[in-house]
């Protein structure tokens, strides 16, 4: 019986990096490139991809870019090229187009402000920032972003304006244990406050060919296998502890207390990790067990049942909310 069962989630998403650029300097980044020619997704490209994702059966348009990529030299220049004035109008316009489009939109812009999230959220179902660690690290040293004061600032803000959130820790870059416990915490008390936190990636670090830390460890799946402990120990209940499936064996973590296995596209690569193929649904089935596979959107049914969105996204919510139940259980 399903009600004896547990339950995996996913998403069905699009990735779609607007922009390559980026203002940080990260260890162990290769995503980021300098201003030049491809550095931002076309329109065209953007349509066409959305457009696919929709045929395809994706619900969530993953809008993700560098952060504050004007603070490059050259950047804005090219970018008015493409008829926008900044990255966030052109995030912006893109939205609606995924909206149009008949996908959900759920952006992982970098640092932004109170007033820049609250300019996103008519157009957003869910927006996202990855902690990472609360340490200071070297990885981080070039990277003014990367405060840990600065990431949860933003955090606190989508809190206070009702965004549903994802957060999540990035583990194996230089931070301890201990580290991962203050960050935990860290999470827990803004979600006591706001009660915003969806879901919260364990994610492992993989090296990256010419980066500073191309040589670090991989963590274990011992060591990544006590972190989700230790999140769920840590964590209020109602957020979903989720693990990327294509950067570890993640049927090995299910009965760590893995919840989600977070989106996955059958159209698009893992831009930010493009040495790590997604997998299929079959192979889904397969990291899930004995626990039921069911799909999700990107905002989740307790923040659609509180209506922490725009009302002018209910339609849609509405309607992908159907497909997807009926679709699940096929699963």
């Amino acid at each position: 019986m399903y009600m004896d069962r547990r339950t995996i989630t996913f998403s069905r998403n699009a990735f779609l990096p607007l922009t390559t650029v980026c203002r940080n300097r990260c260890g162990y980044c290769c995503f980021r490139t300098p201003v030049q020619e491809g550095c931002i997704m076309a329109q065209a490209e953007v349509e066409k991809t959305l457009q696919n994702g929709a045929a395809l059966g994706c619900t969530e348009a993953l809008f993700t870019f560098g952060e504050r990529p004007e603070e490059e030299p050259g950047f804005s220049a090219m970018l008015a090229t493409h008829g926008y004035k900044t990255i966030l109008d052109y995030c912006e316009a893109m939205c609606r187009k995924a909206i149009a489009c008949g996908i959900l939109p759920h952006t992982n812009a970098g640092i932004l402000t109170y007033g820049e999230m609250e300019r996103l959220r008519p157009v957003t179902a869910s927006m996202g920032l990855m902690l990472e660690t609360t340490a200071e690290i070297p990885a981080h040293a070039t990277s003014k972003g990367k405060s840990p004061d600065v990431r949860l600032a933003m955090i606190e803000d989508a809190g206070r304006l009702k965004i549903p959130f994802t957060t999540g820790l990035l583990l194996g870059i230089g931070e301890t244990m201990a580290d991962r416990e203050d960050s935990l915490f860290a999470i827990r008390d803004l979600h006591k406050r706001y009660g915003h936190i969806q879901e919260i990636i364990i994610q492992n670090f993989c090296p990256k060919p010419g980066t500073p830390l191309d040589k670090s460890p991989i963590p274990t799946t011992d060591e990544v296998c006590a972190t989700i402990r230790m999140a769920k120990d840590i964590l209020q209940p109602d957020i979903a502890v989720q693990i990327p499936p294509n950067l570890i064996d993640a049927s090995l973590l299910i009965e760590c207390g893995v919840d989600d296995l977070g989106g996955v596209s059958p159209l698009t690569i893992d831009y930010v990790n493009p040495e790590h193929p997604w997998p299929a649904l079959d192979e889904l089935r397969v990291i899930a067990g004995n626990a039921r596979l069911v799909e999700r959107l990107c905002i989740y049914q307790r923040f659609i049942d509180k209506g922490w969105f725009d009302p002018g996204m209910q339609p849609l919510i509405n309607r992908l909310a159907h497909t997807i139940q009926a679709r699940s259980s096929g699963l």
